[in-house]
């Protein structure tokens, strides 16, 4: 049975080519979500009034990669404790988010939130919230640094090698 999760990790190119890595997701699609407009582009969302971060959906089979695992691995590929930025990429559109679309993920999510909190030194500013909107990022967006292999990307080379190493226990 599939399933499904929203990640904003930062610039999304770098969060999807991540997940993409990691045995058990399915399929990955670039977007924004929780914004507060209709079907906005790239150009708009950039712009830090439209509300919306750039965000990862997720579809996992879940016998393969459990939620708890991608939660873990989403921990992995970004700082928890920075505000409204990862790496080089500052604005509201880079902030961390865990978004759901199902009320039976929160338990878990709430419990791998509370133990990434329990790692950190400092507070861990992670939305957590329900999926309010998604809006799929314009077509050369998507699977970016596929087409792109020296593209930008704020995640180190190395993350991607630990992302197809990694099984859920």
């Amino acid at each position: 049975m599939l399933k499904e999760i929203y990640f904003a990790g930062g610039c999304f190119w770098g969060t999807e080519h991540f997940f993409k890595q990691i045995q058990g997701v399915v399929e990955t699609e670039v977007g924004f979500a929780n914004g507060h407009t209709e079907n906005p582009t790239y150009k708009e969302v950039y712009t830090d009034t439209t509300g919306f971060a750039e965000t990862v959906r997720i579809q996992y089979d879940e016998q393969v990669a459990d939620l708890e695992f991608l939660l873990n691995m989403f921990f992995k590929a970004i700082d928890p404790t920075s505000l409204n930025r990862q790496g080089h990429d500052e604005g509201t559109r880079y902030r961390t988010g865990i978004y759901y679309t199902s009320e039976a993920d929160l338990p878990v999510i709430q419990k791998v939130f509370a133990e990434q909190q329990a790692l950190a030194s400092a507070p861990v500013v992670v939305e957590v919230e329900p999926l309010r909107n998604f809006y799929a990022a314009e077509e050369y967006h998507q699977d970016y640094l596929d087409k792109n292999p020296d593209g930008y990307c704020h995640l180190p080379l190395e993350l991607f090698a630990f992302a197809r190493q990694a099984r859920k226990k």
